[in-house]
């Protein structure tokens, strides 16, 4: 039986190694991997890709990202771009220029390091939009940035309290002062003017062309649900599964809405149903149990330290009830759904393992398959109950580099100790866990690429004289490319994909070089060529 498509004259990364030189799919699968023995399976009608040394690997997965709210983003404010509070700034004042009928300027993306203490004025923004509210997200989407205008819709003053979980950030006089922190941004994203099915339909697509092009043929919506006034992106991929344009095999978490507790369980089990579809499946549940430690609000054991280094009264904010945590993860685990907790201080960390550890022992062993995704700080005490109770280590690599965000909002507030174990990916592979690998995007770049040269470098893709990132750490070239493949696949239940070997998955994607041929600091420059999903080409470079 002749091959439909078949790769040669390259290298192959397989299971065993880049020991294979040539591929031959079948339909939607892989029929063959070898050497020239798979040559015989080429026919009349056969595609014969030529590597020309290029290197074949499995497609890319994402384990933890928002495409919906990417797309959007992309069409609205855009400040990702951005480096300096001017840049920023004048980007703001271009787009209200613009787009004069626009009753709300929303988007977002903007850099904490760009600005004084990672928290902007409101009379930034009043100079350069003094008459429409303004809304816009950071980078990391856990803070927003409000002008006076907008304030004063959301009847925010000097007496409107914080809260439960979140902060209005305030002047020396008790005056908000125009940023607003995790539940607080609520106060005014309700008020912003909501996407529309079709716009949320259309930034899928958008994205889904955006993924595709960086190799990326699977991935993990890390938040299926509303959230801060972020659009549930539920109904646009089950439009796009059923009319066959999400070309993408997708995973979606379903928020857990931290103001409720296990009552809210048979609605999840309700909406796994209702919206798995073709390729979108929504099993699992995302948990998020704390902030960001550049905010202060990343759950710690012990507290933030001040300017001066002198301990706070500051350990940051527990969104779920760390003494109900156990009860909500081992009902989750009992119906089958994986737990996908966002954890990023190392309290929260404990908490997450602390639950599975509980649901192991009410349940027994299961094939939920849960992980824990930013793990910015674990404390060396945890790393290894990864590996013994299951858990993956879901790892942003971008994050883990010196740059302004870390040397100047972090590091300081943390200390030397905790700041030494951040982002200990070296540390959990030593241990036995598994990685898998994530962008957060719009939060950071969703390039596995350039998380790849993170994880390998411990340096920004960026480079220059900055120092390596906590050196112990760095991971191999291998061991990066199998988290953002074979690991992301074992978290999203993608056992047929993640691996190039026969009867697997045609999920492949071809680079514009074999990286493990060149130097370690020349990762960030690889490109992808081709990307294909099931056989079927979704991305091809120019000139490829």
């Amino acid at each position: 039986m002749h091959a439909d498509l078949l790769f040669t004259g390259g290298p192959v990364l397989t299971p065993e190694g880049r020991t294979a030189t040539a591929v031959a799919v079948t339909g939607d699968r892989i029929t063959a991997v070898g050497r020239e023995e798979v040559h015989d399976l080429a026919g009349p009608r056969t595609e014969v890709v030529d590597l020309a040394g290029r290197l074949l690997l499995p497609g890319f997965q994402d384990a933890h990202v928002h495409p919906v709210p990417a797309g959007l983003e992309l069409t609205q404010c855009d400040l990702t771009g951005a480096r300096t509070a001017d840049e920023t700034l004048a980007a703001v004042r271009a787009y209200a220029d613009a787009h004069p009928d626009r009753e709300w300027i929303s988007g977002g993306g903007w850099s904490m390091e760009a600005f004084e203490g990672g928290t902007p004025t409101k009379e930034l923004l009043d100079a350069v939009v003094p008459d429409r509210p303004v809304y816009l997200p950071n980078r990391d989407h856990h803070g927003a940035w409000v002008n006076s205008r907008a304030l004063a819709l959301a009847g925010i003053t000097r007496d409107t309290p914080d809260p439960a979980d979140g902060r209005i950030d305030r002047d020396a006089s008790g005056e908000p002062s125009g940023t607003l922190q995790e539940g607080a941004m609520q106060l005014v994203g309700r008020l912003t003017p909501p996407a529309t099915p079709a716009d949320r339909l259309a930034a899928l697509l958008h994205a889904q062309r955006h993924l595709h092009a960086l190799g990326i043929t699977a991935w993990q919506d890390a938040l299926v649900g509303e959230f801060l006034g972020m659009d549930d992106p539920s109904e646009a991929y089950l439009a796009a599964a059923r009319d066959g344009s999400l070309t993408a095999r997708v995973v979606g978490a379903l928020w857990w809405d931290r103001e409720r507790g296990a009552e809210q369980i048979p609605e999840l089990v309700e909406r796994r149903a209702a919206l798995s579809h073709g390729r979108f499946r929504a099993t699992s549940v995302k948990l998020m149990l704390d902030g960001v430690a550049e905010t202060g609000t990343a759950a710690l054991l012990d507290p933030y330290l001040d300017k001066c280094g002198c301990a706070t009264a500051n350990r940051g904010t527990a969104f779920i009830d760390a003494g109900q945590l156990p009860k909500y993860v081992t009902e989750l685990d009992a119906l089958g759904f994986q737990c996908h907790f966002h954890a990023l201080g190392d309290r929260a960390v404990r908490d997450a393992l602390d639950a599975i550890e509980a649901a192991r022992a009410a349940n027994g062993p299961s094939d939920t398959r849960p992980h824990l995704a930013h793990l910015q700080v674990v404390q060396p005490t945890d790393v290894p109950r990864f590996a013994r109770l299951g858990a993956t280590a879901n790892i942003q690599p971008l994050w883990a580099a010196h740059e302004p965000q870390m040397d100047e909002l972090t590091i300081p507030f943390l200390g030397p100790e905790r700041a030494a174990w951040q982002y200990p990916f070296g540390a959990l592979l030593r241990s036995g866990a598994r990685l898998a690998a994530g962008s957060d995007w719009p939060v950071s770049s969703p390039d596995p690429l350039q998380g790849i040269h993170v994880a390998v470098n411990r340096v920004t893709p960026e480079g220059g004289d900055t120092p390596v990132f906590l050196p112990g750490e760095r991971i191999g070239l291998a061991e990066a490319l199998t988290a953002y493949t074979a690991g992301s696949a074992y978290v999203n239940h993608l056992d047929e994909a993640g691996e190039v070997r026969a009867g697997a998955l045609a999920d492949l994607v071809v680079l514009d070089r074999d990286p493990f041929e060149g130097p370690t600091e020349a990762i960030t420059q690889t490109r992808v060529s081709l990307t294909y999903v099931g056989g079927a080409q979704v991305y091809a470079a120019q000139g490829a």
